[in-house]
C-alpha cells in the first residue's frame, strides 16, 4: 500500500485550498514531532492553534503556544514548529506569497535527516 504524500515522520498535512494568492493547509504535529527549522523566500505563514502545544522558534527565538493563538511566520524568517505536549498539536497554516510549492524550503536542520533546499514533495 502506499503511502500518501502529505504524510510526514513528525506528522501528517492536508491541503485544504489552493488558490494563486494563497493556501490553506490543516498540520497535524505527532507528540514529539517536530518540522524541520526552515524558511521560505516567496510565501508568509498565518497558524491557527486548533488543539495541543506548541513550541515555535522563529529566528532562533523559542515561545510555547496553546489553542486560539495566531502565530505569524514573515516572508524569510527561519522558523519550525514543535509539539510539546501529550496531545497531538493541530493548527491551520494560511500561506501567502506568489508561489506555493515545496521547493521554496530552504532547511537548516532537521531531525530526520531532510537538510538542505527541498525538490517537490520534499518537506
Amino acid at each position: 500500500m502506499n503511502t500518501p504524500e502529505n504524510v510526514r515522520p513528525w506528522g501528517r498535512y492536508d491541503v485544504l485550498e489552493e488558490m494563486p494568492t494563497h493556501q490553506v493547509k490543516r498540520i497535524t504535529v505527532s507528540p514529539g514531532g517536530r518540522l524541520s527549522y526552515q524558511r521560505h523566500k516567496r510565501r508568509e505563514e498565518f497558524w491557527v492553534i486548533i488543539s495541543g502545544q506548541a513550541r515555535l522558534t522563529l529566528d532562533d527565538v523559542e515561545s510555547d503556544h496553546g489553542p486560539g493563538e495566531v502565530l505569524i511566520v514573515p516572508f524569510e524568517a527561519k522558523h519550525r514548529v514543535a509539539c510539546i505536549g501529550d496531545e497531538t498539536l493541530v493548527f491551520i497554516e494560511v500561506q501567502r506569497g506568489d508561489y506555493f510549492g515545496e521547493d521554496d524550503i530552504e532547511r537548516f536542520s532537521d531531525d530526520y535527516g531532510r537538510e538542505g533546499t527541498t525538490t517537490p514533495h520534499g518537506e
